[in-house]
């Protein structure tokens, strides 16, 4: 993706005028410049190149009166799913983003690119071509918080170098958490993956040259004796009070790391008197931040008294599109400081793993489902672990068969309603088109309800889509308290006749759906089946547990259907006998 279509070109320009606007530049050629008329092809010696070269010159460079354009190019045979999005507002809220791509089709992945502008870019990967066709003709020069948005093709058959592992990487303004070389060999067993969440730490911008010391000799120490890597993001948001590191290591060398970091800066601190007190800052992904304050703030508070040390974490209000990460500040001793160190990152790692096997579980169940491109799972830890070995059975559902429509009903508290409906249906149009979906609002049982159900109809990905982002929603808009995670409410019906299946002998069937999901599943005992057979299995929990929860169940009843009709289609031949 190196070379580079340069449009909108006066006819008296020449091949010398373009080389000169790309010298003033700073950026290098690969080769000579092919002119034609209105037009010409240039090619950048890479990638990064290319884009810095899109980023300083397209819509911004003048010539004989006319701004020129420069994108990707990509031949009419290679213009399919895939485009890039530039010049998007570093501050707009995924949720927006989403709606807007939505109008134009089933969006199946995007990307965020790692990009020197301070604007966002990125990929975007339609359903099909006329979707994307449609999204370039209608998205081009796109207002959007006074950003007009450029839209190019960029070729299916080839990934981008800097596009991050998924899709919302915590980039950006506090520096790129480290994603691991592209040749890197297949990701280890979830029971090894400790390494791929690192320790991420914010440091004052004044302490980061006595970290890394003269000709780096001090953070070469650090990685020697802690057997980490580090990486200190020196370059990102210059003029920051703060700088992002990034130590990847075992859990015992990412602690030894942050100790002998803390130890540094409280030198530094007392040698120039710049500060009486050098807190401990955190950084981590705000998918976990919620497990690891627990029910009513519990979790925090054992921390806090286990630890003796004082711990606050940023608002929720500070995320941004660049910044999907909280701060969790500890104030303490070193020594303090760095068993909170320990006990925090062990409740984020357990996080992490436990939404691992989560996604490893949907992957799974829901062949080809893109679960990096929802955007329900951070990216700092890298692309999304293969499935482990003893969970490679045969899936549920074919990828050549369509998958099987499913109701489920999600209850979201009242007042959240007016939220998920958006001003003038707008949301919730959006949040269908997204998902692929059905999504209604039941009307309320009473004249007071507390609780009101969403009637969602798709198949199993739309399901997870549409779900997933009804959470994010009602713990966007603070619908659920800083402290407290997103536990909801969902009801499936299951055919009266297997609801037995579901419970077990003896509960052991629930018993075990709840251990392994940690999800709550109740099967009303006293239910009188409705008009078509059916009673409601509820289930009660995080996005994560509730979906392994519901696909569990979804398993069972389809064991529960197959074999019903191999008992149905062995009757005839008994008679004939």
């Amino acid at each position: 993706m190196n070379k580079l279509y340069i449009g909108n070109l006066p006819d008296s320009i020449s091949s010398a005028d373009l080389e000169k606007v790309f010298a003033d530049c700073q950026i290098p050629l690969g080769g000579p410049v092919l002119l034609k008329t209105g037009y010409a092809f240039v090619d950048c010696p890479d990638e990064s190149w290319a884009m810095k070269a899109i980023e300083n010159l397209s819509g911004k460079v003048e010539l004989h009166g006319k701004r020129i354009e420069v994108e990707h190019s990509v031949p009419k045979k290679q213009r399919s799913c895939k485009l890039q999005i530039r010049n998007i507002p570093p501050h707009l809220q995924w949720e927006v983003l989403d709606g807007v791509l939505a109008q134009y089709g089933v969006v199946e992945a995007c990307e965020q690119v790692n990009t020197d502008s301070e604007t966002a870019v990125v990929n975007v990967t339609y359903a099909s071509r006329e979707q994307a066709r449609q999204a370039v003709l209608k998205l081009n020069g796109y207002q959007l918080e006074n950003h007009a948005l450029r839209v190019s093709y960029i070729p299916d058959d080839q990934s981008v170098q800097g596009t991050d592992n998924g899709r919302r990487g915590g980039f950006g303004a506090r520096g790129a958490p480290r994603q691991g070389s592209p040749g890197a060999g297949p990701v280890s067993p979830l029971k090894s993956q400790h390494a791929d969440i690192p320790l991420r730490l914010l440091v004052p911008t004044q302490y980061v040259g006595a970290i890394i010391g003269k000709e780096g000799a001090t953070i070469r120490n650090i990685t020697k004796q802690t057997q980490s890597k580090i990486d200190v993001h020196r370059k990102e948001n210059a003029g920051a009070a703060e700088k992002a590191i990034s130590i990847h290591s075992t859990p015992e060398g990412c602690s030894a790391a942050c100790r002998m970091i803390l130890e540094i800066m409280h030198k530094e601190a007392k040698d120039t008197k710049t500060a009486e007190e050098v807190p401990l800052k955190i950084l981590a992904h705000n998918n976990f931040v919620g497990r690891l304050i627990g029910k009513e703030g519990r979790n925090l508070k054992k921390v806090e008294q286990d630890t003796q040390t004082k711990v606050t974490i940023s608002p929720l209000q500070e995320l941004t599109l660049y910044n999907p990460e909280r701060t969790i500040t500890v104030k303490a001793s070193i020594d303090a400081c760095c068993k909170a160190e320990c006990e925090i990152m062990k409740k984020v790692r357990e996080a992490y793993e436990n939404d691992i096997a989560a996604m490893n579980l949907q992957s799974h169940l829901i062949p080809g489902l893109n679960l990096a491109a929802l955007g329900l799972f951070p990216c700092s830890s890298g692309a999304v672990p293969p499935l482990p070995n003893n969970m490679a059975s045969t899936p549920l559902y074919s990828s050549y068969t369509t998958p099987e429509q499913e109701t489920v009903h999600v209850f979201i508290p009242a007042q959240a309603v007016g939220a998920i409906i958006g001003k003038k249906g707008q949301h919730i149009k959006q949040l269908s088109r997204f998902a692929g979906a059905s999504i209604k609002i039941a009307p309320p049982e009473d004249s007071d309800p507390k609780v009101r159900m969403v009637i969602i109809t798709g198949p199993p990905e739309a399901q997870f889509k549409a779900q997933g982002r009804i959470y994010g929603k009602l713990k966007e808009e603070n619908f659920f308290g800083p402290k407290e995670e997103v536990k909801l409410e969902t009801h499936i019906k299951v055919a009266a006749s297997a609801a037995g299946r579901v419970i077990g002998k003896g509960g052991k069937t629930v018993n075990e759906l709840q251990n392994l999901t940690a999800a709550e599943v109740v099967v009303p005992r006293d239910q009188t089946p409705d008009e078509n057979e059916q009673v409601v299995v509820k289930i009660i929990g995080h996005f994560y547990a509730s979906q392994m929860a519901q696909r569990k169940i979804r398993e069972i009843l389809t064991q529960v259907k197959q074999q019903q009709q191999k008992g149905q289609s062995s009757q005839p031949q008994s008679r004939r006998k």
